[in-house]
This record gives C-alpha cells, structure tokens and sequence, in this order.
C-alpha cells in the first residue's frame, strides 16, 4: 500500500514538471467506483482549460490546486500510483508499470495532457483509491480527520511523549491510527518500531522516555531515508526489516535475527523477538497468556492420554469374551458328542482358535465375533431365567410348584 514517502515522491514529480501549465484534454474512466461523488464526463469537462498552481499531500492523500476551485483529489488506497510519460518516478514494487505498456496505461482512472504535450495518469489496479472533485479538499473527509503530517508537521519531542503517556493502545495500532499521526502505514511502522527495539504490542503509555525519543527520531530517518532514494526499495539499507517481513514465517531473517509476525491493530506486524520486548506490566500479562495457552494445551494433550488408556482395557475385555465365548461352544459341542455315545471331535480345539483369532484380527471377523458374543449371551439368559415358558408349562403340568432338578450320578466304572 502506498504510504507517505510513495505519495510523496508523486507530490513533486507533478510539482516540478505540472505546476503552471494548462490542461487541454483529460479522460476519465468508467468506474463510478473510483471516480466518487462526481460523473466522469463532468469531472473531464471541469478539468480543461485549467492551470495547475501547487501539488499538495497530506498523510496519504493528494491533491492539485488549480487556479480556481473544484479541486480534484486523490486517495490512494491499496495500488493507487501517478505516473507522467516519460518521467521515471517511484519504484514502488506494488504499484509499477511494466515500461513495455502502452500508453495510457491499461488501469489509468484519469489522463491529463497539459499545454506542453505532456500527460500524466493516475492508475488504481485494485479500484480501492478514490478520485474526488471538492472545492475544499482539507475542509472535508478524509483528509480534515487527519492528525498532523509526518514529515510536513512533525511533533515536537515533548508534544509526542506527552500524547504517548495518554494512550492504552498498542504502539503499532496508535501509529496506525491517521488522526494521531498522518502519513504513517503497515510497513513504515514496523521499520520504526523494529529501529527503536520496542514490541509492536506495547502499551503506549508504558514506554520510556528514552524509547519514545528513539521512537520520534526513527520516524523522521526512515521517512528522509526512503524520500532520498526515491522510494526505490531496491535501495533501503540492508538492515532494514522491510527486506523481508514478507517473507513465510521461519524464513524470514534480518541481520541473522529471526523474524516473528504477529495481528497488531488488524494488520499483520513483523517484528524480532529477540530485540523487541515487551515491557513492565505487558511483559507479565504476555508470560500470563502464554502460561494459560500452554495450560489449555496441556489440558488437551492429557484428555487424549486419558481416553486413549480407557480404550485399551476395554479392547482387551472384547477380546476376553471373545475367546470365553469360542470356549463355551466348544465344550457344547463336545456335550453334544459325549450324548449321543460318540466322542466327535471339536470343530476348533482352544489352540486352534487361539491360532485363527490373531490371524483374524483387523479382517472384518469382528462383526461374526460379535454375533457369537450375543448368542451365548442370550442363550445363557434363557437358562437362568425362572420365567421360561417351558419351566412354567412343567409346574403346571405336575399340579404343583416345580423342584429343581437333580443332577444324574454317574454310575461307578467296575472294578
């Protein structure tokens, strides 16, 4: 997103090659979604035939004030860039034009060609900037909520420590804030935040006076340095963290010191951990969260145990009745032999079973297993019930209450 020194590098570039020349054709593009609060076509016939007297910036926004009011301005918003023919301005990575483009440009929401033949466009490839026609620009939103401009009207160092001591916010989404401070956006932030060694979650109320001094003077050098090279980033010294806070997570490093992000104000905040620390009462209530997040973490990892363990015994009774209920069909059958005076041999002697159960397991054989669990089951239920039809139909039949039945002696093998 183009922040101040972006927006300020086209401020001049239109101040040195526009100023004072007359506009003989402009054309406005077809998207009532840019171009706000004005219809292309009058926004056009408004803009011919006149002379543009200054360029002006303040925070984010520009405007160009001609030699009698509308004014049109502009908010640039994500990709919002000016371009003039010819003339090489910011490099901004985000908002470049391949110099094979034909011209105008294929995103250009307004074309101006003054007197002299030269033309210039402001481009918005993502349609979140705003063009405006205002006879007032500074007297309305959203440049009359701005607080002072960075660079043009910079706080005094007492003025900035004194309005720090009043504010509970973080640091990083203060200097967000555009009625604090105009001008200042994500990665100017951090590039001053990461300078001055302090968190982007620090209360601001809660910051030495030696680092809110760091801090003022931090924000004027990283606002010079960038103007100087023209905004080219190709050019930011190499132990600035703007090199890499877009990098992934865990690969992103500046001067061998890794880099954290972290959400600060609804934005994504690049920081080192390692030279950006928190501070007195936000230190301990930061131990204290991630004390409580381990606790929960913790908390979580024993429940699993837990159930895991519970699932084992319950596994190995399975199995148990399992094999009790293989056993008890075995012996039936064996009874069932020994009655009709012939021994036969079991369908599966214990070993046998023993033998398929394990080479069945994970097979599918759990739900035949199971079948046979519940049929001993029932069948057992059937013998110890004293309700069964054919008991009651027994007692009823001798006349009287039914005497339990006596288990027949096997008679003595002789000798």
């Amino acid at each position: 997103m183009p922040e101040l020194p972006e927006v300020e590098v086209a401020r001049r570039a239109l101040e040195e090659h526009c100023v004072g020349k007359r506009i003989v054709r402009c054309s406005a593009a077809d998207d009532t979604k840019v171009i706000d609060g004005v219809a292309p076509p009058r926004l056009e016939a408004a803009l011919v035939g006149r002379t543009i007297s200054a360029a002006c910036r303040k925070g984010k926004n520009l405007w160009l004030a001609l030699d009698s009011p509308p004014f049109p301005s502009f908010q640039f918003g994500m990709a919002g860039a000016i371009y003039i023919k010819g003339v090489e301005l910011s490099k901004y990575k985000r908002s470049a034009v391949s110099p094979t483009e034909e011209w105008p440009l294929k995103y250009s929401k307004l074309l101006v060609v003054m007197d002299d033949g030269l033309e210039f466009s402001f481009t918005d490839k993502r349609r979140f900037a705003k063009i405006r026609f205002l006879d007032n620009p500074e007297a309305v939103p959203p440049i009359s909520e701005l607080g002072p401009d960075a660079l043009f009207e910079p706080l005094h160092l007492d003025d900035f420590v004194e309005s720090l001591s009043r504010k509970k916010a973080p640091i990083k989404a203060l200097l967000l804030d555009q009625s604090f401070i105009s001008g200042i956006g994500n990665w100017i932030a951090d590039e001053v935040l990461y300078q001055a060694r302090i968190h982007p979650m620090q209360t601001a109320s809660m910051i030495s006076k030696e680092k809110c001094k760091a801090l003022h003077q931090c924000i004027i050098e990283v606002i010079e340095k960038s103007l100087e090279v023209g905004c080219n980033s190709s050019q930011y010294p190499e132990n600035w963290i703007f090199h890499s806070r877009e990098k992934k997570p865990g690969k992103a490093f500046v001067e061998g010191k890794k880099i954290d992000f972290i959400t600060v104000g609804g934005r994504t905040s690049a920081y080192v951990p390692e030279l950006q620390k928190l501070d007195g009462i936000d230190a301990t209530a930061s131990r204290a969260k991630i004390s409580k997040e381990q606790s929960k973490s913790n908390k979580a990892a024993r429940e699993v145990d837990d159930d895991e363990e519970e699932a084992k015994p319950a596994k190995r009774g399975r199995k148990q009745l399992v094999k009790a209920t293989h056993e008890i069909q075995e012996d039936e059958e064996d009874a069932k032999a020994s009655k009709r005076g012939r021994k036969q041999p079991a369908k599966t002697s214990k070993g046998s079973w023993k033998k398929a159960h394990h080479s069945s397991e994970g097979s599918g054989d759990d739900d035949s297993d199971d079948e046979a669990v519940d049929k001993v089951v029932a069948e057992q239920g059937k013998r110890r019930d004293p309700k069964q039809p054919s008991e009651a139909k027994s007692s009823s039949d001798k006349g009287g209450s039914a005497a339990p039945a006596k288990r027949p002696q096997r008679k003595k093998r002789q000798l």
